[in-house]
């Protein structure tokens, strides 16, 4: 393949998984919108609590191997099927290792309703074990395209299914059987669309070549994992599933924007400066447009979702997760800081400084160690309070790394940014005192408040003149126009 189809092929690639990444999750939103209405935070609570367990199971089992395969050059069928096999012992091993310790899980949390569950839900560490290979093969094919159709046909099937059973009274099962659907479909179509199969061998050697570059991965995924899911631990050890429930609401809504924001961050940016790494001038330039329009949009999208929480959390799930609104204002905050910490650890990967990423990433979250005690003396809320600090320091020490190769320090950052952030937080105050001095029922109130804050949004694009306004302005009338000229 000549480099010109390899860029093509690359880019087309980029698309397809950003594409892939985003409609699975709206349609996991949709689905947990839905489910919301029709189980109670006690029940979301109960799973959330369980999968932390599953998520540090999982890492073992794929201990960097997938990672391992894709950037090795030359991966032979023997590569593929010592990986396939080693992993598939571990889904099994582990599965009986949280099957055994379901007991102890419990009593640790005082809940006896969690064994059954952990039993159960530990099904997906053998389902999951058998496709790792197919799609670690498809990555390094750059074949993200059919990756994207498996994965929404997984995601429509399993939510279905999940809410045909919430519908019907399985109560928190229905959300263990829409895990194990969901990896279920996407096992079962990857082995049918994918080419691959294993042959029945086993090297020691390509054992031991994969695992050392893996065995790394292995440790800082998991340390990663746990200090990233710490919160979920601790808030199911010393609350109750309902407030772990309130949570896990109010992540949904904020993860929305603030993920795929993310995802168009890193998965867009790191192809566009990676061509334009050797030339430092074009590379801060094409950095700062990307900054200061992705924090345009998400400090816009972010103040606004806190300001219309409550009337967005009533609408869309139920009085019941009331809990969530004062929760969800917090994380919104944290939502903003995500993506651009997100393009400040880019440009370290773009760079090839993925060790200085890994060590720094593992000294920002050490902290949130720290931070359970503030969440089991203080609560939730200052629980959340010090993963906003957490982030804000991240920021600060990732930018502090990146600087050294842009030349675009903090404090010419936050001038960039600084117009952006009044009109935000002027517009969000606005919208707040809505829903604060009036009375009417929550959808009109939503609606109102989504379209005030739009009208403000744009005056005072056009009024002041905001370059950032005018991208998105620019970009959105141009996809009129080519909509418009399809139809002519």
């Amino acid at each position: 393949m000549n480099p010109s189809d390899l860029k093509n092929q690359a880019i087309s690639g980029v698309i397809w998984n950003f594409f892939g990444k985003a409609t699975s999750y709206v349609i996991e939103f949709i689905v947990g919108i839905i489910l919301a209405r029709l189980l109670s935070p006690r029940e979301f609570g109960l799973i959330g609590t369980i999968v932390v367990f599953v998520a540090l199971a999982d890492i073992f089992i794929n201990s960097g191997f997938s990672q391992a395969l894709i950037r090795k050059k030359d991966c032979t069928q023997e590569d593929y099927s010592t990986v396939f096999f080693f992993n598939l012992l571990m889904g099994i091993f582990l599965f009986f290792v949280l099957f055994l310790s379901s007991g102890q899980i419990s009593r640790f949390f005082n809940n006896s309703e969690l064994k059954p569950l952990i039993q159960v839900l530990g099904i997906v560490l053998i389902i999951s074990s058998l496709s790792l290979i197919q799609r670690a093969k498809l990555t390094r094919e750059i074949d993200f395209r059919l990756q994207t159709k498996i994965s929404v046909i997984a995601s429509v099937m399993s939510g279905t299914i999940a809410v045909t059973m919430a519908y019907l009274g399985f109560g928190v099962w229905s959300l263990v059987v829409k895990t194990l659907a969901n990896d279920g479909f996407n096992t079962i179509l990857l082995w049918s669309w994918s080419k691959w199969k294993p042959d029945f061998t086993f090297s020691l050697k390509s054992f031991k070549e994969l695992f050392s570059f893996g065995s790394k991965l292995l440790i800082s995924g998991l340390i990663g994992t746990l200090l990233q899911n710490i919160n979920y631990i601790i808030i199911a050890k010393y609350f109750t599933p309902q407030d772990l429930g309130y949570f896990t609401r109010a992540e949904m809504f904020k993860n929305l924007p603030s993920q795929n924001i993310s995802a168009v961050v890193t998965t867009v940016g790191y192809p566009v400066l990676s061509t334009i790494q050797e030339d430092k001038s074009r590379m801060k330039d094409a950095f700062r447009k990307m900054f200061t329009n992705t924090f345009f949009l998400i400090v816009v999208l972010m103040a606004g979702m806190a300001a219309t929480s409550r009337a967005l959390i009533v609408t869309i799930v139920g009085e019941q997760w009331l809990p969530s609104v004062s929760m969800l204002q917090l994380l919104c905050i944290l939502g903003v800081l995500i993506p651009i910490n997100s393009m400040n650890v880019n440009v370290l990967n773009v760079v090839g400084r993925s060790d200085l990423y890994l060590k720094l990433q593992m000294i920002v979250q050490s902290l949130s160690i720290p931070n359970i005690f503030i969440g089991v003396f203080f609560g939730i809320k200052a629980l959340i309070l010090g993963m906003i600090l957490i982030a804000v320091f991240g920021y600060i020490i990732f930018n502090f790394e990146s600087n050294k190769i842009l030349n675009y320090p903090i404090k010419e950052q936050i001038k960039d940014i600084y117009s952006s952030v009044l009109l935000a937080a002027s517009m969000a105050f606005v919208v707040f005192l809505i829903d604060y001095l009036t009375v009417m029922k929550p959808l009109a109130t939503l609606i109102i408040q989504v379209l005030t804050g739009l009208i403000l949004v744009i005056a005072a694009g056009e009024i002041l003149n905001l370059e950032e306004y005018g991208f998105f302005k620019k970009t959105f009338l141009e996809k009129i126009q080519n909509i418009r000229l399809k139809f002519v």
